[in-house]
């Protein structure tokens, strides 16, 4: 396994190692030393989406005291995927990446507790699948708003890339407030 350090304090690029010949490849992904060296506590949850090309979803997270840190990659198709620091005490707090997570290109991302996360499709049919290591708790369950001016996601740079003309969001997301709005107390080291 590759890690690869991000912009963003305790966020990692992860390429799984890789083994093949002519009849395919294996890669051995969820090896519980490496996912200890990033800081997941285990995995206590698997999930799955499936999106159309151009659906925005994010930017969630959920709250203490069942904050998850996430490992994330695409199955089929491709993915923008956006972080963003929320922890008030991290040097990177209110800062974002990027990340280019395909099918082809066999790279995950480790998200730490603390940060939002979203992503738009690229691709009909996108399957993202995800790891995280609490317990989902859909009364802890929250976000802020895509488009929160204070963090300035590119989207439109990424949406104009893309040739994604009508982003595709959930009532819910396009009503989500933005981060002045939202009480979030995150420190680095949640548990």
């Amino acid at each position: 396994m590759i890690k690869q350090e991000t912009e963003l304090l305790d966020c990692y690029i992860i390429e799984p190692d890789k083994f093949g010949d002519e009849r395919g490849y294996f890669s051995p992904y969820y090896i519980e030393k490496n996912l200890k060296e990033l800081g997941f506590q285990g995995v206590v949850q698997a999930n799955r989406s499936k999106s159309s090309k151009g659906v925005v979803r994010g930017l969630h997270f959920q709250k203490d005291p069942k904050c998850q840190a996430k490992i994330v990659e695409v199955i089929k198709g491709s993915v923008i995927d956006v972080v963003v620091d929320l922890r008030k005490d991290s040097k990177t707090y209110k800062k974002w990446i990027s990340v280019l997570l395909t099918d082809k290109n066999n790279r995950q991302l480790y998200v730490p507790r603390g940060f939002a996360h979203g992503f738009v499709s690229l691709e009909e049919d996108t399957i993202f699948h995800y790891l995280v290591d609490n317990d989902y708790a859909p009364e802890l369950e929250d976000g802020i708003f895509w488009k929160d001016e204070e963090i300035n996601i590119n989207w439109e740079e990424i949406f104009t890339e893309y040739e994604i003309n009508n982003p595709i969001l959930s009532e819910a997301d396009q009503k989500r407030k933005t981060l002045k709005e939202c009480k979030i107390e995150f420190r680095r080291g949640n548990k």
